[in-house]
């Protein structure tokens, strides 16, 4: 059996990240042996994940809001999911890109040259997959709002019922006095730091990878045809997005403290 005590390298070293050749080196055993130690211990030093807790006084609120909304929505009413990606980049690559070819990857080269930014606006349609889209230059109130009215024109005499984030242009008095005044459209807040409640995000995520990351864009222009173009195709082949998880498995996991088993 080989002993998990280790003495702790000592400061001087300045690292924060230790290889088991490094470890081994300085404590005079095989990067082998430092290897085994780890695996006996089921320590990962390579390995880091991020977390992020919401202090929303109003948690456990907004979280069974939003939860209930997808599990079980409204009779007779439209779930959508609001929220805007801004700064997309039109990043066109100095030399044309290279096409995958047998046993080689598609290549292209590291430099580019930025042309602009875009702004898209998105309400995904939770029950269908159907997605409302607008791209424009800027994302202050003044846009969402005008989003806003592309929306309830898309939705005619429906009830929506609409998740966002708490972003500061989404609470601005001159939207709230229009929802006032269009009371079939109600707004529900995911809370604090829990804009992964909101499904839109997924979506953000599908055009990212599909169409954007790996684009070479000559203009702000072009970058929007394609975005265009690229809704336009996903509104054909779109399917429905299926919330799992309770409200309570949720609450749970973002209440559980992580602890840690050593004695010092």
């Amino acid at each position: 059996m080989v002993s998990t005590t280790l003495a702790p390298p000592p400061k001087k070293y300045g690292v924060t990240h230790w290889s088991s050749r490094l470890l081994g080196r300085h404590l005079g055993v095989s990067n082998g042996t430092i290897a085994a130690i780890w695996r006996q211990a089921g320590v990962q030093p390579w390995r880091a994940e991020t977390f992020k807790f919401s202090t929303d006084p109003l948690l456990v609120a907004k979280v069974t809001d939003v939860v209930g909304l997808y599990l079980a929505p409204p009779e007779n009413a439209i779930v959508l999911c609001v929220d805007e990606k801004s700064q997309i980049q039109a990043l066109d690559r100095t030399a044309p890109m290279l096409p995958m070819q047998p046993h080689l990857a598609e290549r292209r080269t590291h430099d580019y040259v930025r042309h602009g930014t875009t702004t898209l606006f998105a309400a995904l349609e939770i029950a269908t997959g159907q997605v409302t889209a607008a791209v424009k230059p800027r994302h202050r109130h003044q846009e969402f709002l005008a989003f806003l009215k592309q929306v309830a024109r898309a939705y005619p005499d429906r009830q929506l019922h609409l998740v966002m984030d708490n972003y500061a242009a989404h609470k601005r008095v001159e939207v709230r006095d229009w929802l006032a005044a269009n009371p079939r459209i109600h707004v529900h807040f995911t809370p604090t730091s829990g804009s992964w409640l909101n499904l839109v995000e997924v979506w953000f995520g599908i055009i990212e990878r599909q169409a954007i990351h790996r684009g070479s864009f000559r203009s702000v222009r072009e970058l929007n045809a394609k975005i265009r173009a690229f809704i336009d195709g996903w509104n054909d082949r779109k399917h429905p997005f299926v919330w799992t998880k309770t409200a309570d498995e949720i609450l749970k996991k973002a209440n559980r403290q992580n602890i840690s088993n050593t004695n010092h």
